[in-house]
């Protein structure tokens, strides 16, 4: 069933800062908040805080970055979430790009999609009460194992930009979470390789969530600015600009203003009025996406939460509206 969420687009600092887009989550169809990695309040302990201010929503991450946790204790902080919460938690990791992987870790994962599989089924396995016993690779271990704790159950999805992922998201994952990615990408390209890749594995095939960046039209407001704000570090990556341009934009990391500008001709930053915006959305869903999430994070930046949480009401009344015809 298609649903739609909501994405906190900024590092918190303060949880009162959070609690406005948690409010907004409780009234979406997914009735679930996601947070990407946070170097202020940590993810986690966002979501630890909500869940004991009593906010009946689920949560989810897209993407914590794997260099920065051993893989126990991602399991540990995931099924933590999912038990203060008393709802399923989606653990998004993701291998983040290969300079933070050398300043971490001290050089870069050899193989990014290897690094991820043993890192991913490490996580299932201590989740599902097994003992883990690694020789090879990062994180060798004798055994470790996690004590029981009922009721807490987390759900493993993996960032996934271009195919070697998606192929990976197919094998072994529950959700294949997707960042900037157009709709016809993941029509042709994403959801293709996680359906071959699951069928060969003889397992479901993971569910589709798209983070999808948004903002209104309004008078005096600069849309390609807006998408800087958005996506302009991201633009100035080499993983991202080669997905965006095997999906037919001509994104050069060298200019990442063009980028921006790009991805709102491009409609991967969607914009428009908020019934616009609804319409854009339901071709993400039409696309193979089960949850759509709603990205104001380019006008939280540019224009302040008041704003965001202005064109996020909209959109998503817009999408409520839609929905119940």
């Amino acid at each position: 069933m298609p649903t739609t969420s909501v994405f906190y687009p900024a590092m918190p600092a303060a949880i009162g800062s959070v609690v406005p887009y948690a409010r907004v989550a409780e009234n979406t169809s997914g009735r679930r908040l996601w947070l990407g990695q946070s170097l202020a309040i940590e993810t986690h302990h966002v979501f630890g805080a909500l869940a004991g201010m009593g906010l009946d929503i689920g949560f989810g991450s897209a993407v914590t970055l794997m260099p920065m946790r051993h893989p126990m204790t991602a399991a540990l902080h995931a099924r933590s979430v999912a038990a203060l919460s008393g709802r399923p938690y989606i653990a998004g990791i993701g291998p983040a790009a290969a300079s933070m992987q050398r300043s971490l870790l001290g050089a870069p994962y050899r193989a990014p999609i290897t690094a991820t599989r043993r890192y991913a089924a490490m996580m299932r396995t201590l989740l599902d009460g097994g003992t883990v016993v690694e020789s090879d690779g990062l994180w060798p271990t004798d055994g470790l194992a996690l004590p029981p704790l009922p009721d807490a159950p987390v759900e493993i999805g993996l960032g996934v930009l271009r195919e070697p992922m998606a192929r990976l998201a197919g094998e072994t994952a529950d959700w294949a979470l997707t960042w900037l990615t157009p709709d016809t990408y993941i029509r042709d390209r994403i959801a293709p390789a996680i359906s071959s890749s699951a069928t060969q594995a003889q397992r479901p095939a993971p569910r589709i969530a798209a983070i999808v960046h948004c903002a209104v039209s309004r008078p005096r407001r600069d849309l390609g600015e807006i998408a800087f704000h958005a996506a302009g570090t991201h633009l100035s990556t080499p993983h991202y600009c080669d997905m965006l341009n095997q999906a037919g934009l001509s994104v050069d990391p060298s200019d990442p203003r063009k980028g921006a500008s790009l991805l709102v001709e491009h409609g991967v930053v969607v914009t428009g009025t908020p019934d616009e915006i609804a319409v854009a959305l339901d071709a993400h869903h039409a696309a193979g996406v089960e949850e759509v999430i709603v990205n104001v994070g380019g006008v939280h930046l540019a224009e302040g939460p008041g704003a965001a949480l202005r064109d996020l009401s909209s959109i998503l009344t817009a999408v409520e509206k839609r929905g119940s015809r």
